[in-house]
């Protein structure tokens, strides 16, 4: 297969929550095919030495700390890759917050849900229009990651807050595609659907009992987790410049669950 294509040399990239599951998935995909990425990780929670330690075979690999609650923390993230590295052709708008990684800010439920809209809605919107008053020029990317959950459809049992979140990062992304139609820049939202990440088995599977969980299995379309380097391979091409016919999709990442939501009901009966 030519490769060319798909190659990223010379693309500086950005991926928020780089250190984790879909993230961290993209971060290494992405550099694989020549990009000079950056990943942001939560100062206070995450170590950036273990963190490059763990990726040293990244080349170049450069860290951002990031509060997604604080818009002077997304401005400073994104002047500094831009500083430093001269430009910011892709943004990955990764980092997010689920059911049971929010209760790591806070234990009060009704924080949490204000947390989950904050850091997943309003901090990706505030990272979007950050990116766009400071950049220009051709080959943009902005790559928003919502979920199947929200983003596409509605399950039984998804926590209001969350999903709320996730469908406010998909009208975004088709509001912000619309608004800048005749601009050099692409905008896109994927929706992963039951993907084996830390944050997944942390909201669902680690809540099932072993008959729950092989129940689950059974119900998933293809009986089987998207892997994270799946999601990764579409962020990749959305990245390239072949995606520009799919300006403004929100892409149904789910392996078909999006069309069939049913298959979640009752998925712990």
């Amino acid at each position: 297969m030519d490769t060319k294509p798909f190659d990223l040399s010379g693309h500086n990239v950005l991926v928020t929550g780089g250190t984790s599951g879909i993230g961290l998935a993209c971060v290494e995909r992405l550099a694989e095919y020549g990009a000079k990425v950056v990943a942001t990780y939560v100062e206070g929670k995450e170590d950036p030495k273990t963190i490059l330690q763990g990726l040293s075979k990244i080349r170049d690999l450069q860290l951002e700390p990031l509060d997604l609650r604080s818009g002077d923390s997304i401005k400073r993230c994104i002047n500094n890759v831009i500083d430093q590295r001269g430009s910011l052709e892709v943004l990955v708008n990764n980092a997010a917050v689920g059911s049971a990684t929010v209760e790591e800010w806070s234990k009060d439920t009704e924080e949490q849900d204000s947390l989950m809209l904050q850091i997943n809605a309003d901090g990706t919107l505030k990272m979007c229009r950050h990116y766009l008053d400071v950049t220009a020029g051709p080959g943009r990317k902005i790559i928003n990651l919502s979920s199947v959950g929200g983003g596409i459809s509605a399950f039984p049992g998804f926590r209001l807050s969350d999903g709320m979140s996730k469908a406010a990062v998909a009208f975004l992304s088709k509001q912000l595609a619309a608004e800048t139609v005749f601009e050099e820049v692409d905008v896109f939202a994927v929706c992963p659907g039951a993907t084996d990440t830390p944050m997944f088995r942390a909201s669902t599977l680690q809540k099932l009992s072993i008959s729950q969980e092989l129940q689950f299995f059974e119900r998933l379309p293809k009986k089987r987790l998207i892997e994270a380097s799946e999601i990764a391979a579409l962020v990749h091409f959305l990245a390239t410049p072949a995606s520009t016919v799919l300006h403004g999709a929100v892409l149904d990442a789910s392996m078909g669950l999006g069309v069939r939501p049913g298959l979640m009901s009752d998925r712990t009966s």
